[in-house]
């Protein structure tokens, strides 16, 4: 662990999943723009998504989610929790940071637990519309509460909250200025299913398109669709057999170039999907993760339906006929896709890691 510049260090506290440090790498990048030190505390499940995080160090602290169901293993988590918070502790007292940022997911408690009892300032980012459990805890102790979405529930009184979007990557903010494709040719319905895949996604929408879409707009489609490997050939075979123009794979590198290019998107409702979505304006038809906490995707979901860019089907609801039906209906008036492009365009931004770094920068300077 090594200082490397004379600037002011910032601590970021995140990890557990790609939601969570996806944002907080696009801080990182703006901090060191201006000048500051970045240090990384995580777990090792955060650390996974890592390894170009651009940051001088970065320190892997104890960390775990207490599951009040299994009440017999609260004591190991608190003994984990406790190691990750001294350590965390050691390394401020060692670094002496002038911020700790916070962006959610267990890993990121270590650190901000060690920020409150060392007095360093904090500051938080919430990506979905529902305050995650860890940045709930934090809340009313942190300098300000930023977040990805205006709505913002599970906000406890008293803590000081501004709204100001979801820092998005670069190649995503590219894509901002590409014209949404003409709709006479060829239509592309992009599919994917977060970070994790979705299994259910890949097995409903092969199903839509090949028993709920008319032949005629079947013959203009162009799916372009995210399958887990064990998925893959049973998919591939449907559209097939619906003689559907698939390209599939588990992981599509090129993920901005291909969100431009799409008509249709068909979505989990992450925030950071959610949010790429508006930067780059594209409609969509959301599928939030039925078992994801506090509901958070149906949350973020509702930031462009009510927009009225996008569509939500609950899990519950996700039949074939719906979805088949839904996504033809769409294709099939290429003016009102361009007007929901539009409007979901209208409800993105750009600016949120140079707004957060405005208010980081201010915070510490208190």
């Amino acid at each position: 662990m090594g200082d490397g510049t004379t600037g002011k260090l910032v601590i970021i506290g995140a990890g557990g999943t790609g939601g969570h440090m996806f944002p907080a790498r696009a801080f990182a990048d703006e901090m060191r723009a201006r000048g500051w030190k970045v240090g990384l505390i995580s777990d090792h499940r955060g650390l996974r998504y890592a390894a170009d995080f651009p940051a001088e160090w970065k320190e892997e602290v104890r960390a775990a989610s207490p599951n009040f169901r299994k009440p017999w293993a609260l004591p190991g988590v608190a003994m984990k929790i406790n190691a990750g918070i001294r350590r965390a502790a050691r390394i401020m007292d060692e670094t002496r940071p002038a911020l700790v940022a916070g962006f959610g997911g267990y890993p990121a408690y270590p650190a901000l637990a060690a920020a409150k009892r060392r007095g360093v300032p904090i500051i938080i980012h919430e990506q979905n519309a529902v305050l995650g459990r860890v940045n709930r805890q934090f809340a009313t102790h942190a300098k300000l509460v930023a977040s990805g979405f205006k709505r913002l529930d599970r906000l406890p009184a008293g803590a000081a909250h501004m709204p100001i979007g979801n820092p998005v990557r670069e190649p995503i903010i590219a894509m901002r200025d590409v014209p949404y494709p003409p709709t006479d040719g060829k239509l592309t319905l992009l599919v994917t299913g977060g970070s994790q895949g979705s299994s259910i996604i890949g097995d409903t929408v092969p199903l839509a398109v090949a028993d709920y879409i008319p032949a005629s707009l079947r013959g203009r489609l162009k799916i372009v669709q995210q399958v887990r490997a064990e998925q893959m050939e049973g998919v591939r075979n449907m559209y097939r057999r619906a003689q559907v123009d698939a390209d599939l794979a588990p992981f599509f590198p090129d993920m901005p170039e291909r969100l431009a290019s799409a008509h249709l998107v068909v979505a989990r409702s992450g925030a950071g999907t959610v949010s790429e979505l508006a930067v780059v304006g594209r409609p969509s038809i959301l599928i939030p993760l039925a078992i994801a906490m506090d509901d958070h995707q149906a949350a973020n979901a509702e930031a462009l339906v009510d927009a009225e860019a996008a569509d939500m089907i609950l899990e519950s609801n996700l039949y074939p006929k719906l979805l088949g039906a839904l996504i033809a209906v769409r294709m099939e008036h290429g003016d009102d896709l361009r007007i929901r492009a539009a409007r979901a365009k209208a409800v993105g931004t750009v600016t949120a890691a140079r707004d957060l770094a405005d208010m980081a920068e201010r915070v510490a300077e208190l």
